[in-house]
């Protein structure tokens, strides 16, 4: 294997680990892993390069990589878990459990338009303190106020953070604890699973540098809600909350893992459920929260765009190989993690040098395209 590279790839995925070198022969990388589970077995597990910008600290199988809206994957699968134990039904309103919600023309807006990016609420147009994203029950109470930026279940306009406390809120309001905690208490725990909502105290000394990307994504036409979601000072905590709000449980933005503990995860649901001899979630539950809600041009996003209960599907722009029934979450800097359930095969890719493609980023999809041709 070639200097600076770790792991295992078996003869028949050989072209995975050459195409994992070569990004970083050609200075696509600083440090990165990639890991397929097919059938609930590891077969490929690679990494490399460094977990620092100043290239001191070797990136290793321990290195935490922040991931961004890939996170949403746990809050959907969550959320489908609720379902299944019949405390929740994706067509109920919001408001039924979180009475508030149903302010300012939302009362009818149900669990599944709310967790896919149809609830009118991908930002906050008017100016407000960035501070504010600490502070749980604030950004609740201004989204349970704020009229949508357009009318409920007619479109999807992506949410790239406010869906986290949408979905959150639900699910507390339902369950009584919070997404990352039942997430650890629940899977990551029992199963041995690196990959944590809120970074743990003592996860600043695994977690790498980031290396941010030298331009903005391409968003296309820039629109109001666009400008909510992305564009606006006041869009993100972007950096001005610090540590306070790396160890909040934002289940949008805030995740923290391996990439073996996310392909792990997503192989479970890859294959009927089944995790490490544990069903993590049935294989009706797993059909109905990764079938198509809407389809079509985003409001946010500068794509047509298929969403199911939370996860993003993988037609029509296909990141993750050619399965058409493959659904998981990109996030922002190119990490993804996919479920395939075709295959039987699960997969996350973790990086800390940054790209600018809001989705289908050409490192992992190099990686992903490689290991469906070999398998």
């Amino acid at each position: 294997m070639s200097a600076g590279l770790h792991g295992f790839a078996p003869a028949r995925l050989g072209a995975v680990k050459d195409a994992f070198a070569a990004s970083f022969e050609a200075g696509e990388e600083l440090g990165a892993r990639f890991t397929l589970v097919e059938r609930g077995e590891v077969v490929l597990d690679l990494w490399g390069g460094w977990a620092d910008r100043r290239r001191t600290v070797a990136w290793d199988e321990r290195t935490l990589a922040p991931v961004f809206s890939t996170t949403k994957a746990v809050a959907a699968l969550m959320i489908a878990r609720l379902v299944e134990q019949g405390k929740l039904d994706y067509g109920q309103t919001v408001a039924s459990v979180w009475p508030e919600f149903g302010q300012a023309g939302k009362g009818a807006v149900t669990v599944e338009q709310a967790i896919s990016h149809q609830a009118g609420l991908p930002g906050f147009p008017e100016p407000m303190d960035a501070g504010l994203w600490v502070d749980w029950d604030a950004i609740c109470t201004k989204l349970a106020a704020m009229p949508p930026m357009w009318p409920p279940g007619t479109a999807s306009g992506y949410h790239p953070v406010t869906v986290g406390y949408i979905a959150g809120e639900i699910f507390r309001r339902v369950d009584g604890r919070t997404i990352g905690t039942a997430f650890r208490q629940d899977i990551g725990e029992p199963f041995g699973l690196d990959l944590w909502v809120g970074l743990p105290a003592d996860g600043e000394d695994r977690v790498a540098e980031l290396q941010r990307p030298s331009a903005l994504p391409e968003f296309g036409e820039i629109n109001d809600a666009t400008r909510a979601a992305f564009l606006a000072p006041w869009s993100s905590a972007a950096g001005k909350a610090g540590a306070d709000y790396r160890r909040m449980e934002v289940p949008s933005t805030n995740g923290y893992a391996t990439a073996e503990a996310l392909a792990k995860l997503m192989g479970g649901l890859a294959n009927d459920g089944w995790l490490d001899g544990g069903e993590i979630l049935s294989p009706a539950l797993i059909a109905e929260a990764s079938r198509e809600r809407i389809r079509g041009q985003d409001l946010v996003l500068p794509f047509v765009m298929s969403w199911g209960a939370g996860f993003m599907r993988n037609e029509p722009n296909f990141p993750w190989g050619p399965g058409t029934q493959t659904f998981g979450h990109s996030g922002w800097g190119g990490a993804c993690a996919f479920a395939d359930p075709e295959r039987r095969l699960g997969g996350a890719y973790v990086m800390n040098r940054q790209g600018t493609a809001l989705m289908g980023d050409p490192r992992p999809k190099r990686l992903i395209e490689a290991a469906c041709a070999a398998l």
